[in-house]
């Protein structure tokens, strides 16, 4: 459980713990679409709002300060006969322990999410049966955002929410929608990303993702140095898994999410720590030696 001493204690006092797991801002960019009725998004959005952060997820209990702040954001590029085509952009970030400072843990782009929504159509969720291919999508994305937020905070605590988006994942098998299926094609997909997270290949990178934040990220204000030598030991293992997995999901969304973090962290470095960091980073991901050489560039 997320900061698991302090949630006990507040929960001894009345009132403080029944706020749900998410704190969720839905964006939908509706600009491609013209002649027709824009009020349908405005009521999709406002749907959307309430199902992610109404809906109780799991069993544990937040308070308002401990939901975790994420971001859906779609982009429509079609609208016919109630059927909307778009893309998702899915963020959540998590503070970082004595910092004014919040730390992206999910970044990741769906191109392949395609729904039926009427205006005014209630989002339902049954568990455990696909009955929208909307809800569904939505419900997978709270799980893996409650999934990655939970392993920052304890070692693999995010495998019971991957476990339920795996679920979801397999109850969508049988439909015809895009973005579920094992593809050739396509190894960035929904059915991808779980399928990454659960793998036993990806175990040790989960487990820098703990310490990454929590002996790292978390350390920071209290001892620098150590807190980076932490975050560049452990560098060698998103290697490692990116190389069983060549440009495996979950090392892209690593970097999507933490590159200008990483920069920021070893730019003030010694010059054996940066060029040790650097080499690893160029490894993992080449196509961002602009970002790496601004390491090298930085003054310590």
């Amino acid at each position: 459980m997320r900061h698991s001493l302090f949630i006990f204690l507040l929960s001894l006092l009345p009132g403080v713990m029944s706020a749900q797991e998410l704190n969720c801002t839905v964006q939908i960019n509706s600009d491609q679409i013209e002649g027709t009725n824009k009020s349908v998004f405005t009521t999709l959005q406002t749907s959307i709002t309430d199902f992610m952060n109404n809906r109780r997820w799991t069993e544990m209990s937040f308070t308002n300060q401990e939901r975790i702040e994420c971001t859906l954001s779609f982009i429509v590029s079609k609208y016919e006969n109630d059927v909307l085509t778009t893309e998702l952009t899915v963020q959540s970030r998590r503070p970082v322990y004595n910092a004014n400072y919040n730390s992206t843990l999910f970044n990741f782009r769906d191109t392949e999410v395609e729904f039926e929504y009427k205006e005014f159509d209630q989002l339902e969720l049954v568990e455990n049966t696909f009955t929208s291919n909307l809800t569904a999508i939505l419900a997978y994305y709270a799980y893996v955002i409650i999934g990655y937020d939970m392993d920052s905070f304890s070692r693999l605590g995010g495998t019971p929410y991957f476990q339920m988006a795996e679920s979801i994942v397999s109850s969508a098998q049988s439909t015809d929608y895009a973005g579920w299926k094992a593809e050739l094609s396509n190894s960035k997909n929904r059915y991808a990303l779980v399928n990454n997270l659960l793998d036993e290949a990806f175990k040790k990178y989960r487990g820098y993702f703990y310490e990454y934040h929590r002996l790292g990220l978390d350390e920071m204000n209290v001892n620098l140095t150590n807190a980076r030598a932490r975050i560049a030991e452990g560098l060698p293992l998103v290697r490692e898994a990116n190389r069983a997995r060549p440009s495996a999901i979950v090392v892209t969304i690593f970097m999507d999410s933490k590159t200008d973090e990483l920069v920021n962290i070893f730019s003030g470095a010694p010059q054996e720590e940066k060029q040790g960091a650097v080499e690893i980073l160029s490894d993992i991901a080449p196509t961002r030696s602009a970002d790496w050489e601004r390491i090298m560039n930085a003054d310590a």
